[in-house]
């Protein structure tokens, strides 16, 4: 592609070189260089892009985007293109490079705290029982209609993002439902992208290792609002109290859901069990094998984008009613004598706070409820005793453990979550997540309840820089065999 073709809508200070360049890939890692590359200079949070400009020209690259002109560099060497921004630069010429194809799709994001992956993923699977053809973008995984690719960030970067939109346009979607997470919206990885419609969760306690304050956590995720087209629509979860800040500033038509009060869409749980739910969704009831409050206002946000895609709402409904829930999100493993293993993604405060919940709801007196749980290494260190409070006040017995410690110190991280509990309260510390969940099935009897949290759908576990192979379910399936459970 020629370079005035891939420039087209972006702002830049200065162009050097030859501006009639052809690119034929793009990239931001000099390492993935090739002839006829074009190379974007990024600035990122470990290291600086610019400091491999000079790698990147010596394997091929025929074009550079840069914030800053290297000194004593031969402009001669590839054309270099200096702007204020190379990450808004990155994401818009992405988007040229193939084709916008965010503009030929039906792109619904979504943004929050907790739920995105259950709405996102439920959205796919619901536009697919109704016979189209559509993409996925979520933390578990990426689909493209029917293909699968693993999945590396919750929102991929903006190269592999429209490459992948591009393939979905190929292969006949008409839809794309993907998470936005707080780090893509400020790194601008959806920059350029024509949203159709954004929907928003909850804003709970997350991420401030990376945001610093829950202010600008919030701030993150409005930018996403603040963004949306005119075209597009915005709902928002109206019950979240940060939930209309959303739509302040927004360009998009804004809509409100609640399962509380008054709002465009509206729910309310009529009844629940352990197999599911009977909801009143906008007066009519249906049955839905999902467990939880914040199940409802899951399916709930998935009828209101559905609606507003143009789906007839009766329709909508009986394909809900369809669904199931997604891996790794209140997975449920039955042992023979009766206990009940739940595998659950669940590591903020509130999340877990929401499992444990509606695990009580459905908790008989006879029943006893474990939490086998932890915090990760290197990420927001101020939930760690809160998570632990919430774990305590919720089961009859918690056990802290490792989540993902990376290199941190895996006694320290328990420790951390130790102080926000009381030496009366009934837990336990087992750094060792296997031996955890063994011990958590070893102290329960027959019919109870063991609850496991924060890893749901992952299959490794983080220890120094070592990615090892961990599979919550799979371990609880084995521990149950074990012990003929």
């Amino acid at each position: 592609m020629n370079i005035s073709t891939l420039l087209k809508g972006v702002e830049y200070t200065a162009i050097y070189g030859q501006q009639t360049a052809e690119v034929v890939s793009l990239t931001y890692d000099s390492r993935t260089v090739e002839a006829g590359s074009c190379f974007f200079a990024i600035v990122g949070t470990l290291t600086d892009g610019h400091k491999y400009i000079a790698s990147a020209i010596e394997r091929g690259a025929s074009v550079v985007v840069c914030q800053q002109l290297p000194e004593g560099v031969d402009t001669e060497s590839a054309t270099f293109v200096v702007t204020e921004d190379s990450e808004r630069a990155m994401a818009l010429m992405a988007a040229n490079f193939y084709g916008n194809p965010s503009q030929k799709l039906q792109v619904v994001g979504v943004t929050g705290t907790n739920g995105k992956t259950t709405i996102a993923t439920l959205l796919y699977d619901l536009v697919r029982l109704m016979g189209y053809k559509a993409g996925l973008i979520s933390t578990v995984v990426y689909k493209i209609d029917d293909e699968q690719i693993a999945s590396t960030h919750t929102t991929p970067d903006t190269i592999r993002l429209n490459a992948m939109l591009a393939q979905m346009v190929e292969r006949g979607c008409k839809y794309c439902f993907m998470e936005c997470s707080s780090h893509a919206i400020v790194q601008r990885r959806i920059h350029g992208i024509r949203f159709a419609g954004g929907l928003f969760t909850n804003i709970t306690h997350d991420h401030l290792d990376y945001h610093k304050t829950f202010a600008e956590y919030i701030r993150a995720k409005k930018l996403f609002f603040d963004n949306l087209p005119k075209s597009s629509f915005a709902i928002v979860n109206r019950d979240d109290r940060n939930g209309e800040v959303m739509l302040q500033n927004t360009a998009a038509r804004p809509l409100t859901l609640s399962c509380r009060s008054n709002a465009d869409f509206c729910c309310k749980i009529m009844e629940s069990t352990a197999e599911g739910m009977l909801l009143r969704i906008d007066g009519v009831d249906l049955w839905v094998g999902f467990l939880g409050r914040f199940n409802a206002y899951n399916l709930l946000t998935v009828y209101a984008a559905a609606v507003e895609l143009g789906f007839e709402r009766d329709e909508v409904l009986r394909c809900l009613s369809l669904l199931r829930p997604v891996v790794g999100r209140f997975d449920i493993v039955y042992a023979a004598d009766g206990t009940i293993a739940i595998i659950d993604y669940a590591h903020t405060p509130d999340a877990l706070e929401n499992i444990l919940k509606t695990v009580g709801e459905i908790a008989t007196k006879n029943q006893s409820v474990t939490v086998v749980c932890g915090c990760g290494g290197e990420r927001d260190k101020t939930k760690r005793p809160e998570m632990a409070q919430i774990a305590v006040k919720y089961s009859s017995r918690a056990i802290f453990t490792s989540d993902n410690p990376r290199s941190e110190d895996p006694e320290q991280i328990l420790r951390d979550m130790e102080a926000g509990v009381a030496t009366t309260d009934n837990y336990m510390k087992i750094s060792d997540r296997d031996n955890a969940i063994k011990t958590a099935i070893m102290l329960s009897s027959a019919g109870d309840i063991i609850v496991v949290a924060g890893k749901g759908h992952e299959t490794y576990q983080i220890i120094g820089d070592q990615s090892l192979p961990f599979n919550d379910k799979e371990r609880v399936t084995y521990w149950f065999t074990t012990f003929n459970r």
